[in-house]
């Protein structure tokens, strides 16, 4: 269980922050700068679920995605090429990609198929939903990067993969008594 008495300690104010395993890592790093994108792409979902009129299964889905996040956060955050979860070591594991894959394929059900690349927006829940998805895209390519020059698991790059296809399949399922906003090529000339 975590506890936190105070909120600043002042360790990180040389530029570092502390990881899992005691050791620090400059803020700079490609690491930390994955674990930031996951947090934006968490906040990104909060809003999205505020955002949510009457979507009480959207919204527990999404609740469970953000603590799965903050899951994904620790595993970044801890060093080393071992990727075995345990009570004291969180890691992503294929059961939490498997449960996204599952709620992707139960709201695709509902959706004719696409036709056209579609615009980013529709209700307002859906926009949220889609600036979301763009965070978890680019939280996506942070830890690629990381994978550069630490050990990831792969598994978190895989959650991140499945969790911005679920958020495309939830912002058209959010659109889908108006219909989704199609992207007319050259429409503008």
């Amino acid at each position: 269980m975590v506890r936190l008495n105070r909120i600043y300690t002042r360790t990180g104010d040389d530029g570092t922050t502390g990881l899992v395993d005691g050791s620090r890592a400059p803020k700079d790093s490609a690491r930390l700068a994955a674990i930031g994108e996951v947090d934006e792409a968490n906040s990104a979902i909060g809003v999205a679920v505020a955002a949510l009129e009457g979507g009480d299964d959207i919204a527990a889905l999404l609740q469970r995605v953000q603590n799965d996040l903050f899951d994904l956060g620790a595993d970044i955050a801890t060093p080393g090429d071992d990727f075995t979860p345990s009570e004291m070591v969180l890691r992503i594991i294929a059961a939490q990609v498997t449960n996204l894959e599952d709620a992707i394929d139960r709201f695709n059900a509902d959706l004719e198929p696409l036709r056209s690349f579609i615009l980013p927006g529709g209700t307002i829940a859906a926009a949220h939903v889609h600036l979301a998805r763009a965070i978890v895209r680019r939280a996506e390519r942070a830890l690629v990067t990381a994978g550069r020059e630490v050990s990831i698991n792969p598994n978190a790059t895989a959650y991140l993969n499945r969790l911005s296809d679920l958020l495309f399949v939830l912002a058209r399922w959010l659109n889908r008594a108006e219909g989704d906003v199609l992207w007319v090529p050259g429409g503008s000339r």
